[in-house]
């Protein structure tokens, strides 16, 4: 789906400047919602396409107007609500409580080791997405592939500065899960994934972008269709 989460090419908005100082969270509710993803990964609430797209279906004003963990506490509600684990009505009194009340003792929960160390082995090192498929290896190195012009509905990876453009195969990552079926409650439907190399000025067009830069994107097979075979391909 298209909407304002997708910014790549994007005008205005000026560059990311991050401090190597600073910290990971500058409150301390960041740090429970940050957490609480993990646990909730765990617990089936969602996996991390569908995840993502529970933010993508925030309404565009709060988006742009909202932090960072706070588009995360979004997914966990619209997740929660949608799989029968929170009372939307129970969640705005409790919401209301806490406005009301800001200097009230918030819920207390007894640690539980086990899932400590889980988190803490999932923010550390991640969890794999590769998956086997039988399906054959559609494109080599080399190959100059074009980017499908398309707009999925749903959840995709298929930004939207990319469609349409032409770029070169670079590498073969391996299969993975499909985030266009994954975050759509499709089941985890891996599929090929490859790095291309696109020109800027490809990207941006010859009046506007440096010559001398490129950029490189991983794209699932269906999102490409073939425009040449690599130089010696067949021989």
């Amino acid at each position: 789906m298209n909407g304002v989460f997708d910014l790549g090419g994007t005008d205005g908005l000026g560059p990311t400047e991050a401090s190597p100082s600073e910290p990971p969270f500058f409150h301390d509710w960041e740090r429970v919602v940050f957490t609480m993803q993990l646990s909730c990964m765990i617990g089936g609430w969602f996996g991390l396409d569908s995840f993502r797209h529970g933010i993508e279906l925030m309404d565009p004003v709060t988006y742009l107007n909202s932090s960072y963990y706070e588009h995360w506490l979004h997914s966990f509600e619209h997740h929660g609500i949608a799989k029968g684990h929170i009372d939307p009505d129970e969640l705005d009194r409790r919401t209301q409580y806490f406005l009301d009340h800001p200097d009230a003792a918030l819920p207390v929960h007894e640690p539980k080791p086990q899932l400590i160390e889980i988190v803490d082995a999932l923010s550390t090192h991640g969890a794999p997405a590769s998956r086997p498929t039988e399906a054959p290896i559609g494109f080599a190195v080399g190959d100059v592939v074009r980017v499908r012009g398309i707009a999925p509905l749903g959840h995709t990876r298929l930004a939207r500065y990319v469609r349409g453009k032409v770029g070169t195969v670079v590498a073969y990552r391996g299969s993975f899960v499909f985030p266009d079926s994954a975050g759509n409650d499709r089941g985890e439907d891996p599929h090929h994934l490859y790095t291309i190399r696109l020109e800027g000025t490809e990207l941006w067009g010859e009046e506007y972008a440096d010559p001398r830069t490129s950029s490189t994107f991983d794209v699932w097979e269906p999102y490409i269709e073939l425009v040449r075979e690599s130089e010696g391909a067949g021989t």
